[in-house]
């Protein structure tokens, strides 16, 4: 009975984008499960997994294997995205799930595979014998052809849409919708908030660039603190020269734009060549001319 509700499902194929999402899902869970087992040898001397690190990545990748595609036809990122593989040597369009031998097969293309790429320097990069010397040729030439024909399939994907990989062209294996995709509805008030929303952004994107933020600013800190509203100590400071009137600090190089504060050279200096139109932040004033001060501070008016 079940197999045959099975047989009844229509199959839905799946867009390019969602069956590239299910491929980097599944290498982000396969470093999630690596980085989450070698955590658990961070007491241990260092470099303890380095020499069966390919086979405990096999054997890593052989469960989730068997409680993914042997299990339910599809890898964990299919899972996630509403995918699942379909035996296209079928001669039926209707579903049909993947055979024993695909499921084996999937298993040596992927997992042992990389093994035996991974593997490969170490087994042969010791042996001096001319026998091994070409196997190891071989085996680089023929990844490197199986790269090529990955490429050559990706093309074609990208083209036609179907098998992603090159191991699922050679099986025969295709990714479908495990459920049929309905039609998304979307409310005229949840469209209407999206316009307004999207239209008042661009007009914030085209009107922002025109504004002078920074003399704005300076503007509104001129109005809140004016220098009538300043502190006696406040207005000692300034009349005596102290105090930079941007960063606060003793006035290193002090220069006058014209009225009765000081600015160090490097401040007013980089503030004025940014903004043309600067203005003293306590009084307002625009930079008439910039001009060293004309009389001396003693430095012993430091220690007052």
């Amino acid at each position: 009975m079940a197999s045959s509700i099975g047989n009844e499902k229509s199959v839905n194929p799946v867009l390019r984008i969602s069956q590239l999402d299910a491929l980097e899902l599944n290498k982000a869970l396969e470093q999630l499960v690596w980085s989450q087992f070698t955590s658990c040898f961070h007491g241990f001397k260092p470099g303890v997994l380095a020499h069966f690190e390919p086979e405990i990545k096999a054997f890593l990748c052989f469960i989730l294997w068997k409680f993914t595609i042997y299990s339910k036809n599809a890898t964990v990122g299919q899972a996630i995205l509403n995918i699942q593989y379909k035996n296209n040597l079928s001669q039926t369009e209707k579903y049909q799930p993947l055979s024993k031998h695909q499921k084996l097969w999937y298993l040596i293309f992927t997992v042992g595979g990389r093994w035996l790429e991974e593997r490969c320097y170490d087994l042969f990069s010791n042996r001096q014998q001319q026998s091994f010397c070409k196997i190891k040729s071989c085996i680089s030439f023929g990844s490197g052809l199986l790269k090529l024909c990955g490429l050559l399939n990706f093309l074609i994907f990208l083209r036609k849409g179907t098998f992603a990989t090159l191991t699922e062209r050679i099986l025969g294996i295709r990714s479908v919708f495990c459920k049929p995709q309905s039609v998304r509805q979307i409310g005229f008030e949840y469209m209407n908030r999206e316009l307004l929303w999207h239209g008042f952004a661009e007009f914030l994107i085209y009107l922002l660039p025109l504004i002078n933020v920074q003399k704005l600013k300076l503007k509104i800190s001129s109005w809140c603190l004016p220098i009538t509203g300043l502190s006696n100590s406040e207005n000692t400071l300034a009349a005596h020269c102290r105090e930079c009137s941007l960063c606060g600090e003793w006035p290193t190089m002090p220069h006058t734009i014209g009225c009765p504060h000081v600015f160090c050279y490097y401040c007013i200096k980089s503030n004025f060549l940014f903004d043309m139109y600067f203005t003293c932040p306590k009084c307002g004033s625009e930079v008439h001319n910039l001009q060293p001060l004309k009389y001396k501070i003693e430095m012993t008016e430091l220690r007052v």
